[in-house]
């Protein structure tokens, strides 16, 4: 069974930083990509930023120049360093990660989150 672990959130002000962690039980090559989603209150789950197997990573729009997804291999764990945090970046912020198990079947692990809250 595959285990995302998080850590790493709180409460910050507004134009701070947090650096969001998360450890998987798996070797992270072994997904086809590995992601940071958010929820906040009243609203859907949205992607925040993912990195592929090969390295290519992607961003909200919302969260794009201010927020930075990265891999260490070596520790199995996912970073998402976040900067210019603003109240609206308040949310539960959950880790994914996909597996490809054949063409056109992708299965998703996620982590239980961890508060991410930014006061004005």
């Amino acid at each position: 069974q595959v285990q995302l672990v998080e850590s790493g959130g709180g409460l910050v002000q507004a134009g701070g930083s947090l650096r969001l962690s998360c450890a998987a039980s798996e070797s992270t090559f072994s997904f086809s990509a590995m992601g940071w989603y958010r929820q906040a209150p009243g609203k859907q789950r949205e992607l925040v930023a993912r990195i592929l197997r090969g390295g290519t990573t992607n961003y909200a729009d919302s969260v794009k120049d201010r927020f930075t997804i990265s891999r260490d291999n070596a520790v199995n764990t996912v970073y998402l360093q976040m900067s210019s945090l603003k109240p609206e970046d308040t949310a539960v912020y959950y880790c994914n990660a996909q597996r490809s198990l054949a063409p056109g079947l992708i299965v998703d692990y996620w982590g239980r989150g961890t508060q991410v809250t930014v006061s004005s």
